[in-house]
Parts: C-alpha cells; sequence; structure tokens
C-alpha cells in the first residue's frame, strides 16, 4: 500500500474574516428578525388565549403588555415585522433576477436600514395618538 501524504485544506472563512458589510449585517439582521417573530408571536398568542379565558386573564395579560417592558417588546417586534418584511421583499426582486448589481445592493441595504426604523416609529406615533 501506497502511503498517501495528508493535504493541509485551509480553513473555511469565518465571520471574524470577513470584513463586515451592509449586506452581509442585513443578512444576520433578518435571520434574528425571523427568530424574534417567533417570540413575539407567541406573546400574541397568549394575549389572544387571555381574551377567549376569562377577564381577569386578559387583564393581567393587558398590564403585562401595557408595562414599559411590554411596550419595549412590542416596539421591538414592530420593527422587526418591518425590517423581516423589507427583507423578504429583497429577496423577492433578487428571486426574480433584479438588483445584483453592486450598487444597488448598496442602495438597497441601507434603505432597508432606514425604512423599517422610519415606519416603526410612525406607526407607533400614530397609534399613540389615536389611543
Amino acid at each position: 500500500m501506497a502511503k498517501t501524504k495528508k493535504v493541509e485544506r485551509p480553513l473555511s472563512p469565518h465571520i471574524f474574516i470577513y470584513k463586515p458589510i451592509w449586506t452581509m449585517m442585513l443578512s444576520i439582521i433578518h435571520r434574528a428578525t425571523g427568530a424574534a417573530l417567533y417570540v413575539g408571536t407567541a406573546l400574541l398568542v397568549y394575549w389572544l388565549i387571555a381574551l377567549a379565558t376569562s377577564a381577569e386573564a386578559f387583564e393581567s395579560a393587558s398590564w403585562f403588555m401595557g408595562s414599559p417592558f411590554g411596550l419595549f417588546i412590542m416596539f421591538g417586534y414592530t420593527w422587526a415585522m418591518f425590517h423581516h418584511m423589507g427583507g423578504g421583499i429583497k429577496h423577492l426582486a433578487w428571486d426574480i433576477g433584479k438588483g445584483f448589481e453592486l450598487d444597488t445592493v448598496e442602495i438597497v441595504a441601507k434603505i432597508a436600514t432606514i425604512v423599517p426604523l422610519v415606519l416603526t416609529v410612525l406607526v407607533w406615533a400614530i397609534g399613540l395618538t389615536i389611543i
């Protein structure tokens, strides 16, 4: 049997090797917002179950959602929905073959950072004005 020489293979690049760029950071945030939406949806289900259960359960759930921590979670949930939706729209455009030019990708990434923040603040400003 011939003895084979062990081939040294390069390590796979990882996050600490790459220079952070807009699209990479948005990809990471898109995944994180997807996970956060599960938590927010579980809280929505908790609120709906409390609504269907009893007045006391609904009052307790409403107290939690109206607390500073609950409002913070709901604000973050709103931002996560807008950010994740924007990322989904961007990926839909990519699926039909649009927006792959490097300058377009950078511009869209910057827009996808600003628009969810603006929409979140706008929705909360309108909601708090109505209440």
